[in-house]
């Protein structure tokens, strides 16, 4: 192993395993990266892409994207009205065209950053913007809570179910977090109107969701199994806290993939040992840390990276 040394300090998001590891001298694909909270039960999406790839280099590859039957796939599996329902490319732009398009938003901290940076205003009269489950938190809204905008990039791995409903809000969604592809950029807007998702498609950049995307999306469609996924989340979830509970740290449980641990400088330690946590101090969090579920096959290789620094502070 490399010798240990200070890992870059952390950005405003994670999903930065690889340069931290260019940064500690360690190999980029020996990394588990845990600051991103991905789907540990996905279907390989590198597998399939090489495929489609192979199948698409005369085809989709050639011609410009039409996101239209990819759309109306995914709004037949969500039981949506397909002229709600815009493709995007990734859930960031999802955020960016909402924003522009309301303007104002009320954020109750703590709470995910890029609600802000797009908005053009935080007023505390505006509809509320609100990730659910909340980002870091973890938790899920109540049923009788209400949002101008509902971020729902977590709600399918938390619940089983693609969408809580709430068809007079704005309903944002990330693919790229349920099938474990951020390099692909997948998400949609689902509008309270057909209107309103007009105006969305019509500052939408052209062409905004590539065609190796859109190809994809049917067959990941037909292997994405909420259910199962959301029951084997929790049984994962509550043996990664129970054995991380049972090497001393305070691991606090949520309803989302990942749990919160209260730790100075837990993403520091780990890094030398292959592991990246997310550093919850841009949320306003010191001293916490959201650390992503990991697949089953990663779990002893990550518990053998906390038992060896120690949860001493």
């Amino acid at each position: 192993m490399a010798s240990i040394t200070q890992a870059p300090a952390p950005g405003d998001h994670g999903g930065d395993a690889a340069r931290i590891a260019v940064a500690l001298g360690l190999d980029p694909a020996t990394m588990i990266d845990l600051s991103a909270s991905m789907n540990p039960f996905a279907p390989d999406v590198r597998e399939l892409a090489v495929r489609e790839l192979m199948v698409a280099a005369s085809g989709s590859l050639a011609r410009y994207p039409d996101p239209r039957a990819a759309t109306a796939a995914l709004a037949q599996t969500i039981a949506v009205d397909p002229d709600l329902l815009v493709l995007t490319n990734g859930g960031a732009e999802a955020i960016a065209l909402v924003a522009g398009e309301v303007q104002a938003g009320n954020i109750v901290e703590p709470e995910f950053s890029l609600y802000r940076r797009h908005l053009a205003r935080i007023d505390d009269s505006a509809p509320r913007w609100r990730s659910n489950p909340s980002n870091p938190l973890g938790q899920l809204a109540e049923p009788d809570e209400t949002a101008g905008v509902w971020d729902e990039a977590f709600y399918p791995l938390a619940t089983g179910e693609w969408t809580r409903g709430d068809d007079e809000s704005w309903r944002l969604g990330s693919l790229t977090k349920i099938w474990n592809c951020p390099g692909l950029r997948l998400g949609y807007v689902i509008a309270p109107d057909p209107g309103a998702a007009a105006r969305i498609r019509g500052r939408q950049p052209q062409w905004a969701v590539n065609g190796l995307a859109l190809s994809l999306l049917p067959d990941l469609l037909t292997r994405t199994d909420l259910p199962g996924w959301h029951a084997r989340m929790g049984v994962l979830r509550s043996r990664f806290a129970a054995e991380l509970i049972a090497l001393g740290y305070a691991a606090r449980p949520t309803s989302a993939n990942w749990l919160l641990i209260d730790h100075p400088d837990l993403r520091q330690r780990l890094a030398p040992h292959g592991v990246v946590v997310r550093d919850c101090t841009s949320f306003g969090l010191s001293g916490t840390h959201r650390v992503a579920v990991p697949h089953p096959a990663q779990l002893d290789g990550v518990l053998d990276a906390f038992a060896r620094i120690g949860a001493a502070r």
